[in-house]
């Protein structure tokens, strides 16, 4: 559903990376852009996430593996995949929906989606560094990215995974590499690393330098930034909508686009998004190895993502469902610390910096909400689990385009928010 006019004013809801992007290809259009957000500029899980721009990771979360570890693993706080024990209906719901999507079928389709987004998330990634206003962090290519395995059989899990890929339509490059080749090319890797994978063609950034970048060529073309406008609810006047913040304060204009993330359910239910968003907490912190890697380097088997970050190393892991505003589990810190340490050698994991974490927004099906509500002035873009760094700038695009009548890029049929 496209608005008859294209607006000339729009309030992108939530600075993240979602909505920034989102903003930035509003202006490419000609569109005045307010972005307001309850805290500020990458608030949410657009900071402490582990940067990954990688076509060949960009998987869906409802494996059919995910099933096998059993509810007394998820319920166990060291378990990658982390279920506190809960009566909350929402979450129930998420659960039994989410199990729904871990059969081997629906994988697969799942799979031949993502294989069909192939390159263009980085391909928008390019084009938000082009020309005057271009946001100046840079991405960075992994040469390679490597993956590392405590064992063949581990290794032998994402190779399949790759092979369902090339079946599915996408491509993967990689080659294999011993556990002696992977340590020549990370000398910081330890003797638990007895396999490797070199993947090639992939990227990555460092998160919080990119956002603010970001931010600062938005509001460079002339966007009004907002922080602190915590909004409470949203109106269709019939020509255009209300945005009403606490404490009293409210904006008019032509169109909104909620990109609240792991929120988003709060404000777009109300207009026929009836998916549940459920907040799949990210955890990471930092340190600083005698050595310090080049590659980002990904352990599958234990859920690790590990991203040098210039001076410091980040380290990021765990699939946490819980309530997006709890606060922050220091057991969930000590679970990554204990899968990591034994892949890696001269590294303090007591000193560590930056400890965090975020929620990203998960759905059912690990597709992501993209587009137009039952109100062609309010626009919804979340849900994208554990990908939204890596798809967020082609989520922009995606929303723009249909705002402003233009073409929508082809995938964004699977993302339809209404579904």
């Amino acid at each position: 559903m496209v608005s008859a006019k294209a607006p000339e004013h729009v309030v992108v809801v939530g600075a993240g990376i979602i909505g920034l992007s989102t903003a930035w290809y509003l202006q490419e259009q000609g569109v005045k852009v307010t972005v307001v957000d309850r805290e500020g500029v990458a608030s949410g899980s657009s900071w402490g996430n582990a940067g990954w721009l990688t076509p060949a990771l960009t998987l869906p979360l409802s494996e059919p593996s995910v099933l096998t570890y059993g509810l007394k693993a998820m319920l166990d706080p060291a378990s990658p995949l982390y279920i506190p024990f809960s009566t909350d209906p929402a979450l129930l719901k998420f659960l039994l929906g989410f199990a729904r999507n871990c059969t081997p079928g629906k994988w697969r389709a799942a799979m031949a989606v993502f294989a069909e987004i192939g390159r263009s998330g980085i391909d928008a990634f390019a084009e938000i560094a082009a020309g005057p206003h271009a946001v100046a962090e840079p991405t960075h290519e992994a040469t390679p990215f490597l993956t590392g395995f405590a064992s063949l059989k581990d290794r032998d899990a994402l190779v399949k995974e790759f092979h369902v890929i090339r079946e599915t339509g996408g491509t993967v490059d990689f080659n294999l590499i011993s556990g002696e080749q992977i340590r020549e090319l990370e000398p910081t890797l330890g003797s638990g690393v007895v396999a490797g994978i070199e993947i090639h063609n992939q990227r990555f950034i460092d998160p919080p330098a990119f956002m603010h970048s970001l931010a600062e060529a938005v509001v460079a073309r002339g966007a009004t930034l907002m922080s602190s406008f915590n909004v409470m609810d949203v109106r269709d006047t019939g020509t255009g909508v209300e945005v009403i913040g606490s404490e009293g304060r409210s904006m008019t204009a032509d169109a909104v686009v909620l990109a609240t993330g792991a929120w988003l359910g709060s404000l777009a239910s109300k207009f026929g998004v009836k998916r549940v968003v459920q907040a799949g907490r990210g955890y990471s912190f930092t340190v600083v190895p005698e050595s310090m890697p080049s590659h980002p380097i990904y352990f599958p088997a234990q859920r690790v993502a590990c991203t040098p970050l210039g001076d410091r190393f980040r380290v990021a892991g765990m699939m946490e469902f819980r309530d997006a505003d709890a606060p922050l589990d220091p057991r969930r810190i000590k679970a990554i610390v204990e899968a990591a340490s034994p892949m890696f050698t001269g590294i303090n994991w007591e000193d560590r910096s930056e400890e965090w974490v975020g929620s990203r927004p998960c759905t059912t099906d690990g597709f992501p909400l993209v587009g137009a509500t039952r109100s062609p002035r309010v626009h919804v873009a979340g849900g994208h689990g554990m990908w939204g760094i890596a798809l967020g700038p082609l989520t922009g695009k995606m929303v723009a385009a249909e705002l402003t009548g233009g073409t929508r890029p082809a995938t964004m049929r699977h993302f339809n928010p209404l579904r």
